[in-house]
């Protein structure tokens, strides 16, 4: 009976730690904010992607993946639901990603922000609204893998082509011209030094005659350069010729201003007098022509005018009154 009683108060000491380490996990578990679902749909795989995962937003944690299935309203798309914290700030440019951490191929979901707003999706089957999938980098990787590997093999069959037995003949063929040519070139550079040595060293043995001569004309131009340049002081210096012709030139131009000052004006008088006596002399040539007689009587008393004693009016003035 007494062992009876051990074993039963250590089944209920078991149970009750039990209890406490239940209640200390679901304690420790607690999650008391509110989450708000949705759903994202995509026809890439989804490799490494489990329930339970993390669902961050610009790199904070946000919520988890609830659930991963098949697409009932387009077959062949993965289902994959999320439950998000109802404080992020999930809008109409957010959209979805998948993100792998590191070399251990596990994933999570990446929420992030476009720079304009995307088109609204349609909701699916169970309501929830759905959230854009856009394919992560690694998707897009293994998209272009096949491309790459047609490349790389297209590639390689050109290499075998140039590689083949017709062009190593043709390149074994231009590498014996390029050695020719390298042995034309090198006779060709004999040759050139030979003509260099029979042409060109005598030219160079009367260099020295030909740089004096040079030399003398240069001195001579140096020395007419001096007398040019004697020549150009003695005219500048003062009293000079320069100096003299500008000194004639002022008197010139002085004389010049008298004559048109007082001179001229004198001309113009007299000239005005000779002809005020030609005209004076030519009326008297004309009495004269008109009347002989005065050269011997005088020119008489001229007849009276009107007012005067003696003073008669004409015949034909009479006549010509009323």
């Amino acid at each position: 009976m007494e062992n009876k009683s051990h074993a039963i108060a250590a089944g209920v000491f078991v149970l009750v730690m039990l209890a406490m380490l239940a209640g200390l996990v679901l304690w420790l578990t607690r999650d008391s904010a509110n989450y708000k679902e949705y759903e994202l749909s995509t026809p890439d795989g989804v490799s490494g992607l489990q329930p339970q995962a993390a669902v961050r937003y610009k790199g904070v944690a946000v919520g988890k993946v609830t659930r991963i299935g098949f697409d009932p309203k387009v077959q062949g798309n993965v289902l994959i639901r999320i439950a998000v914290n109802e404080q992020t700030p999930v809008s109409a440019k957010t959209f979805a990603m998948l993100n792998y951490q590191g070399v251990t191929g596990l994933a999570h979901v990446l929420l992030d922000d476009a720079d304009k707003p995307l088109p609204p999706l349609p909701p699916g089957p169970s309501g929830l609204p759905r959230l854009p999938l856009r394919s992560s980098p690694v998707a897009q990787i293994a998209e272009q893998v096949p491309l790459i590997l047609h490349q790389i093999e297209e590639n390689t069959r050109r290499l075998n082509q140039l590689l083949g037995d017709e062009n190593q003949q043709l390149i074994r063929t231009a590498i014996d011209q390029i050695g020719q040519t390298a042995g034309s070139l090198r006779t060709l550079t004999t040759h050139v030094d030979g003509i260099l040595m029979q042409r060109i060293d005598p030219a160079l043995a009367g260099l020295p005659a030909t740089l004096s001569a040079v030399q003398q004309a240069g001195n001579g131009v140096a020395a007419l350069a001096q007398q040019a340049r004697q020549t150009t002081e003695r005219l500048n210096a003062a009293g000079g010729a320069i100096d003299q012709i500008t000194q004639g030139t002022q008197a010139f131009a002085h004389a010049a201003e008298q004559f048109a000052s007082s001179t001229l004006p004198r001309i113009n008088r007299a000239t005005e007098e000779s002809a005020r006596t030609a005209r004076q002399l030519g009326r008297v040539a004309g009495n004269i022509s008109d009347n002989p007689q005065v050269l011997l009587f005088g020119p008489g008393r001229a007849p009276p005018g009107p007012g005067e004693p003696g003073f008669t009016i004409p015949p034909q003035a009479v006549g010509a009154q009323p």
